[in-house]
C-alpha cells in the first residue's frame, strides 16, 4: 500500500487519539478526584508531564521507523538480535520475543475489555433515552452486544470509514468539554470570588498524589494510539508523531479544564457524591433541564471511543499475525483493506464478557477485571520506553537532540513505575497472570508455525 492510498491522515490520526483518550470517564473524573483536594492539581500535573513524556517515546519511534506498522514491530526490532548476533547470544532471541509478546498481549488484551466496559456504559446512559431497555433483564445485554457489532461493521469498511465516523464523533464529544470552559470562563471574567467558595481544604501528600495521579492515568489511556495502524496511515514519519503530541497536548488540556473548574466551583462533599457532576454544575450555575443533553454527549463521547478501539483492536490482532504469534488467518485483509477476521473474533471475546457483566455470578470479577486496564498498559509503556534506549544505544533515532529525548524517555520510565507503584501489587498480580494466560497461544502458534 503506497502512502497515497493509505486511509489515515493527520486529522485523522490526531481525531482517533483525543476519541480513545477522551471516552466516558471523563464524565466521572471531577467526582473521583473531588476527595484529593489539591492532590488533584499536583497528580494532573505529574500525569500530563508523564503522558507527553510517553507520548514524545512513541512519536519517535514512529520517526524511527516509519516503515513498521506499530508498537509489536519496535519492540521485535529492539528486543530480539538480528541474525548476525544470534551464534553469540542465541537465547536473546527467545527471551526478546517472549517479553515483546507479553506486552503485546496484556494491551490487546485490554482494548477489548474495555470495548466491553465502553458497550455497557453507553447503554446505561442509553436508557434514559429508552426506558424499554430497562424492562427486560435481557434488553440491556442485547444492546450492548449490538454496539460491538455494529462498530465491528463500520470497521469492516476499512479504516477511512471509520476514520471519518472518529472525526464526527471527536467534534460532537468536545461540545460539552467546551460548555464547560466557558462556564469557567465566565465565572472567572463577571465572578470571580466563587471560585474562593470551595477551596479544597486537604494539604497536599504524596500518598494523595500518587493515587489522584493513577486515576488521571487511567483517564489518559490512549497517547500510542496513532502507532498502532501505522500501516494504514499516510507519511507516518511525519504524520504519527504530529498526531501524537498534538492529540496529547489537546486532550489532556481539556481533561485538565473540565476537571478543574468542578473542583473549584462545587463542594467537594457534593461533588465526590455526585453521579453526573457536569449535570450538578450546570444546575447550579445555569439552571435548566440538562441531564437528558449531558447523557446524549455522554452516549456520543462513549460511541467515538468505542469505534476508535475497534478500529485499534483490529490492527493490532493484524500485526501480531502478520508477526506470527497469531495464527495467520488474523493478518488477512477484506477488499477495503480491514482485518476483518481479526475484527471478529475481538469482537466475540468482548461479546463474551459483556455477558459475564450481566451475569450475577460473574459481574463481580468482571468488574475487577476492567480496574485491570491501567495496569494492563504499563507493560507497553514500559517495553516502548526500553525500546527507546536500545535504539538510542545504536544510535538509530531520527532526533536532532538524542540526548533531551533520553532524558524525556528516563522521566517516562519513572512516572510508569510510579504509576504501578499506585495501582497496587494486585492488580499487578493479575496482569502477570494474564500474561501467563497468554503463553499457551504464544507455544501454540509457534509448533504450528514450525510444522507449515
Amino acid at each position: 500500500m503506497s502512502d497515497q492510498t493509505k486511509p489515515l491522515g493527520f486529522w485523522m490520526c490526531t481525531a482517533l487519539i483525543i476519541g480513545n483518550i477522551i471516552g466516558m470517564g471523563i464524565f466521572m473524573l471531577p467526582a473521583s478526584l473531588a476527595p484529593y483536594g489539591w492532590n488533584a492539581f499536583l497528580g494532573w500535573a505529574v500525569t500530563l508531564l508523564g503522558c507527553v513524556m510517553i507520548a514524545l517515546v512513541f512519536a519517535n519511534l514512529a520517526r524511527a521507523f516509519p516503515q513498521d506498522d506499530g508498537p509489536y514491530a519496535y519492540f521485535r526490532r529492539a528486543f530480539i538480535p538480528n541474525e548476525g548476533e544470534l551464534p553469540s547470544a542465541p537465547w536473546r532471541k527467545g527471551v526478546g520475543e517472549l517479553a515483546s509478546f507479553f506486552a503485546l498481549w496484556s494491551y490487546w488484551v485490554s482494548i477489548w475489555i474495555t470495548n466491553a466496559t465502553v458497550a455497557i456504559g453507553v447503554v446505561g446512559y442509553l436508557s434514559s433515552f429508552v426506558p424499554t431497555l430497562n424492562q427486560a433483564s435481557w434488553f440491556a445485554p442485547t444492546a450492548s452486544l449490538g454496539l460491538i457489532w455494529f462498530f465491528v461493521a463500520i470497521n469492516i469498511f476499512g479504516a477511512r470509514t471509520s476514520g471519518h465516523v472518529q472525526m464526527v464523533t471527536v467534534i460532537i464529544k468536545l461540545m460539552p468539554m467546551l460548555g464547560v470552559l466557558l462556564l469557567g470562563a465566565y465565572v472567572l471574567l463577571f465572578e470571580p470570588v466563587l471560585f474562593q467558595q470551595y477551596v479544597p481544604t486537604q494539604a497536599p501528600s504524596l500518598a494523595g498524589t500518587t493515587a489522584a495521579a493513577t486515576i488521571a492515568m487511567f483517564a489518559m489511556l490512549g497517547v500510542e494510539s496513532a502507532t498502532i495502524p501505522a500501516g494504514k496511515v499516510n507519511d507516518p514519519r511525519r504524520t504519527i508523531p504530529r498526531a501524537t503530541m498534538v492529540g496529547t497536548m489537546l486532550a489532556a488540556f481539556i481533561y485538565i479544564g473540565v476537571s478543574a473548574i468542578p473542583l473549584l466551583l462545587l463542594p467537594s462533599n457534593e461533588l465526590a457524591q455526585s453521579s453526573a457532576p457536569f449535570v450538578d454544575l450546570f444546575q447550579r450555575y445555569l439552571p435548566g433541564q440538562m441531564s437528558q443533553w449531558i447523557a446524549l454527549f455522554v452516549i456520543v463521547s462513549g460511541l467515538g471511543a468505542l469505534n476508535g478501539w475497534t478500529l485499534l483492536v483490529g490492527e493490532m490482532t493484524a500485526s501480531m499475525a502478520s508477526h506470527g504469534v497469531f495464527p495467520a488467518a488474523l493478518a488477512k485483509s477484506n477488499r477495503h483493506g480491514a482485518p476483518a477476521i481479526a475484527l471478529v473474533l475481538t469482537a466475540a471475546l468482548a461479546s463474551v464478557m459483556i455477558l459475564m457483566n450481566y451475569s450475577r455470578s460473574l459481574a463481580q470479577g468482571f468488574t475487577f477485571l476492567s480496574v485491570m486496564v491501567t495496569a494492563a498498559n504499563m507493560p507497553l509503556y514500559a517495553f516502548g520506553t526500553a525500546a527507546l534506549f536500545v535504539f538510542w544505544k545504536r544510535g538509530q533515532l531520527q532526533s536532532t537532540s538524542p540526548r533531551l529525548l533520553v532524558a524525556a524517555a528516563v522521566f517516562a520510565m519513572l512516572y510508569i513505575v510510579w504509576v504501578s507503584v499506585g495501582i497496587g501489587s494486585e492488580s499487578l498480580l493479575w496482569v502477570s497472570v494474564l500474561g501467563l494466560a497468554g503463553l499457551p497461544v504464544y507455544w501454540g502458534t509457534r509448533w504450528w508455525s514450525s510444522r507449515s
